[in-house]
């Protein structure tokens, strides 16, 4: 009840925001509000002109003041410049990394209480003014003892209870939307927020930051597309984390890039290859790709190199998405539709008793067009708004462990768009996907995977033999259970057919005795038709006895 009341009161405050920052009309475009948007009329804080803000920074500021599920909210769609008007488009840009601070004096009591020591132990410089904040933590500059600059990311105190308490309110919905909504079966949306509830408190853990860091510093070592910052562990704790301080331009900070002489083809292709090698070669991949979380490094502006940074939230795939994801991808871009229905039913995604040619041609429809045209003229926001309304005319589900590949593949479009619109995706990406499939079914594919079962193999070669002598001997024994349990079935079977014919014959045997006492049982006054009683009832009796006697079980 106590929950409820909670749920209740969140929800109000969030309508108090919304007015608060003269957003009412949101409220009354809804479904449910547009009938009643006469009654604003009559609403008194609509008779003053109080709307001095421009509209796109009131709405920056209620997600702000509404919380952390409500700026990542923000962040992820301010990468659309294409879906927003650009004044919204700016002003949501700002949550990138410039959310309103918490005191620097805070910060520093965070990190002695995770530390036990003076901030001064660790670092010979700390400054307490942060250089970015964004919705989960804000980041300072720092300098060890050693010389070397860092950054000092602190995760925001009170953060877990405004976040749990804004999931509740999710839920809640979900809840609502899943029970009562004719679409909630196959959009799942409880499951879709379990992910991001899932998502949200690791984000928190900086442990796990750090360790998605070193992880994704370690697939790209060799790479020159992609650097990875430094993490100095014996600085790292839950709620602190200590990193490399990195140098370079911010990827949406475009006239600085073309001040650098940057290739802005090649950044953008780079970027394509960054993705398709993250998801298909490592299955791992950075899920939080706002420009605020990317720099480029512009030493060598022909060859320009990816910095990522913020590695809270990391998305992957287990091996039969994997395999699905990549088999759809290569079907897409040869245009085999077909072969796009077909692994769509093969994996669960719309049912098994989908049509084949229909979902084909519903595919070929949606997807055609956008083939052999530049980036610049095409949205994949449209395009999976499509294929969303092409899924339910199918009953395809939602696929929640998805959801973060989705919403990278939606911010990756939105940055191309940014750098270099004239890029072909599909011309950039299938040449790599092709070598990647080439890599996952060819020869170098057989020695990759019996290199690595060779230690595996080294160690039960020599015990083969007796394994494959235990596995016949088990076979065997199994064999002969089988048989016995067979004749067991047949003796039983037999039984119970013997059992229901003397249980008949009993039943039919008893009743004729009792018929036949109850006709002696007349005294003369049995129907004429029976003749006389007691010749009828000896003659019944008998019957009966001898029914009786034939039935009775023997040993």
């Amino acid at each position: 009840m106590i929950r409820r009341i909670r749920l209740l009161l969140r929800l109000a405050q969030i309508n108090i925001v919304l007015l608060r920052h003269g957003l009412d009309e949101v409220l009354f475009a809804t479904r449910w509000f547009r009938p009643f948007r006469f009654l604003r009329v009559f609403m008194p804080w609509t008779w003053f002109t109080r709307r001095q803000r421009p509209r796109g920074e009131r709405i920056r500021l209620a997600l702000e003041e509404l919380g952390p599920i409500f700026v990542k909210f923000g962040q992820i769609i301010s990468t659309r410049r294409d879906l927003l008007p650009p004044d919204i488009a700016a002003e949501l840009a700002r949550l990138q990394d410039r959310v309103p601070p918490f005191p620097g004096e805070e910060a520093r009591a965070i990190i002695e209480d995770e530390y036990q020591q003076p901030v001064d132990a660790w670092f010979a410089h700390f400054d307490t003014e942060p250089m970015a904040s964004a919705s989960i933590a804000q980041v300072h500059a720092a300098r060890l003892h050693s010389g070397e600059d860092v950054i000092v990311k602190v995760v925001r105190p009170g953060i877990e209870q405004a976040i749990g308490r804004d999931l509740g309110v999710l839920y809640l919905f979900a809840r609502l939307a899943q029970r009562y909504w004719a679409e909630g079966f196959r959009l799942r949306p409880v499951e879709v927020i379990r992910e991001f509830d899932t998502t949200l408190h690791d984000e928190l853990d900086l442990m796990r930051e750090a360790a998605n860091a070193t992880q994704l510093k370690r697939n790209f070592r060799d790479s020159d597309l992609l650097y990875v910052p430094e993490v100095h562990w014996s600085g790292t704790h839950r709620r602190v984390m200590v990193m490399e301080r990195i140098h370079g331009v911010q990827i949406s900070d475009i006239e600085g890039l073309h001040r650098a002489g940057v290739d802005m083809k090649a950044l953008a292709e780079r970027g394509t290859e960054i993705f398709f090698t993250q998801v298909f070669r490592d299955s791992f991949f950075h899920a939080d790709m706002h420009p605020g979380n990317v720099f480029v490094d512009v030493r060598d502006p022909a060859n320009p190199r990816y910095v990522a940074v913020d590695f809270g939230i990391m998305g992957s795939l287990n091996p039969v998405d994997h395999r699905y994801l990549a088999d759809n991808f290569m079907a897409f871009f040869n245009r085999d539709y077909r072969r796009v229905a077909e692994l769509h039913v093969e994996s669960g995604w719309v049912p098994a008793d989908t049509r084949i040619d229909a979902f084909e041609s519903a595919m070929r429809t949606v997807c055609e067009p956008i083939f052999e045209r530049p980036l610049g003229e095409i949205s994949l926001g449209a395009l999976l708004m499509r294929l969303f309304q092409t899924g339910r005319r199918f009953d395809m589900e939602i696929q929640p462990q998805l959801v973060l590949l989705q919403k990278t593949l939606l911010a990756i479009e939105g940055l191309g768009r940014q750098l270099y619109p004239e890029l072909d995706l599909w011309d950039t990406g299938k040449p790599y996907l092709e070598r990647w499939m080439r890599e996952q079914v060819g020869p170098t594919a057989f020695l990759k995977k019996a290199r690595q079962e060779l230690p595996h193999l080294a160690e039960t070669l020599p015990t083969l033999p007796r394994r494959v002598d235990e596995a016949l001997g088990e076979v065997s024994r199994t064999r002969e259970q089988i048989v016995e349990q067979q004749h067991q079935l047949t003796a039983l079977r037999h039984e119970i057919r013997q059992s229901g014919r003397r249980g008949f014959a009993t039943g039919v045997g008893g009743a004729l005795v009792v018929s036949a006492f109850i006709v002696a049982g007349l005294d003369g006054r049995s129907p004429t038709m029976l003749g006389e009683a007691p010749l009828v009832s000896w003659v019944i009796g008998s019957l009966g006895v001898v029914i009786w006697v034939a039935a009775w079980p023997r040993d």
